[in-house]
């Protein structure tokens, strides 16, 4: 047994992990399931956790094919190998989330999505096909048209082990985004530019929730790929090195998360965007993944780890479902420092998190006082239409998730398929899908 948590390092549970270096070693496992698959571990909470049979499958890392910016790789590969083997040949994902270190497998599972969603969708628009061991050991390449690849893309690894998958790139020119900063001063305002700059390939916001003189302040950052005659002379175009990663060796004191501390780390943070608002040019690490610049961020929450709360609202109620969210965060004075504010296109297909609309996600230290907020803002969220995303989620209640009628047609096709008797997860149970 080994004691195993989510990113979030809340909770940790000993579960018996097994290791898959290939397709054999998958049907061994699925022939003694239950089991949930486990890519990188960055799914923040339980989700990729079963306490009887855990199946790590980082060892299936191979890249299988590539041509013409059209990858065949298996489910462990990361996105980060992705990245430092072809943007040197001048391809990068068509769509990442926040960290470069999550598993293409984990990628689907979730259905990841990332700052260009309004205008590219989730993970799921640059996957050709994916092969899936069912609960017999059988194997089934699901494209998109099939059952099997709908429920699977932010299907959360409950409809099978994912064993491979082909995806497209998208071809760039150089490894730099041309940046552009706004400071902004009310949400009112930060709105109002993501809906101006809507056309903006890449864009997203960190907001003030705190309660202090910056509440609702934001810093957004509209993005697009540099083309070479935007670099200075004698750049290269292309100079991908693996960065020397900060340690994050403790945590913060627990009261850096609350009060005057947090109000004073927040208006620092907006004054220190503010003075560097305008145009710039930027790395493809620093724009689309600041904070793996910290090896372990983790950490930064102490022994006991964090919650993420991510939800997304539709565009009617955006405005006013963001306040209220952001009132009681600032009422409750256990704020969020790293409060991410984006812009969703439509829905991609039946189990996957985006919603046109907003999407605000927040961390907060895991404690009791942090847990009650959090329910606050699920009612909040459900009273404006709104929903939540599962690789972030480590605590909902199951009432909560089945207020969601995507959760109930889920954990249905779970059952009538013979998949929820053979992939579980300690948050599958606890949501009841």
């Amino acid at each position: 047994m080994s004691l195993i948590s989510g990113w979030g390092r809340y909770p940790k549970v000993d579960c018996n992990v097994v290791s898959a270096r290939s397709q054999a070693d998958v049907a061994q496992a699925v022939a003694a399931a239950p089991l949930i698959a486990r890519g990188n571990g960055r799914a923040y909470g339980d989700a990729a956790m079963n306490p009887g049979q855990t199946l790590a499958m980082t060892g299936m890392d191979r890249m299988l094919s590539f041509d013409a910016g059209v990858l065949v790789a298996e489910a462990g590969v990361l996105l980060a190998d992705i990245i430092h083997t072809f943007l040197p040949r001048g391809w990068f994902p068509m769509v990442t989330p926040g960290t470069k270190y999550v598993s293409l497998g984990g990628a689907i599972a979730a259905d990841v999505h990332g700052k260009n969603h309004h205008i590219d969708g989730s993970f799921r628009a640059c996957v050709d096909w994916v092969d899936v061991m069912g609960p017999d050991g059988a194997v089934t390449r699901a494209a998109p048209g099939d059952t099997l690849f709908d429920w699977t893309l932010g299907g959360m690894g409950l409809t099978g082990v994912i064993l491979r998958a082909q995806i497209r790139l998208r071809p760039v020119e150089t490894m730099y985004i041309a940046q552009e900063t706004r400071a902004l001063t009310s949400l009112s305002a930060t709105l109002d530019a993501f809906d101006e700059t809507r056309d903006a390939p890449y864009s997203v916001a960190w907001i003030d929730c705190s309660d202090g003189p910056h509440h609702g302040h934001s810093l957004l950052l509209l993005g697009r790929h540099a083309t070479p005659s935007e670099l200075p002379s004698g750049w290269n175009r292309f100079n991908v090195k693996r960065k020397r990663k900060l340690p994050v060796p403790f945590g913060a004191p627990p009261f850096v998360f609350r009060g005057l501390w947090l109000r004073a780390l927040n208006g620092i943070y907006w004054r220190r965007g503010a003075r560097r608002a305008g145009q710039a040019l930027v790395d493809w690490d620093s724009y689309f993944y600041p904070l793996d610049a910290l090896a372990n961020w983790n950490r930064l929450y102490g022994r006991d780890g964090f919650v993420q709360f991510q939800c997304a609202l539709p565009m009617e109620t955006s405005a006013t479902g963001l306040a209220a969210l952001m009132d009681a965060i600032a009422a409750a004075q256990t704020g969020s420092v790293l409060s991410v504010l984006k812009r969703f296109g439509p829905q991609s297909g039946p189990f996957s998190f985006p919603m046109p609309g907003y999407t605000l996600a927040l961390d907060f230290p895991a404690s009791d006082r942090s847990l009650a907020l959090m329910r606050q803002l699920d009612d909040i969220t459900l009273a404006h239409g709104g929903r939540f995303y599962l690789a972030k989620d480590a605590r909902m209640p199951e009432a909560v998730a089945k207020a969601d009628p995507r959760a109930e047609a889920f954990a249905a096709m779970r059952k009538q398929s013979g998949l929820s008797d053979h992939f579980t997860s300690l948050q599958s149970e606890r949501l009841g899908l």
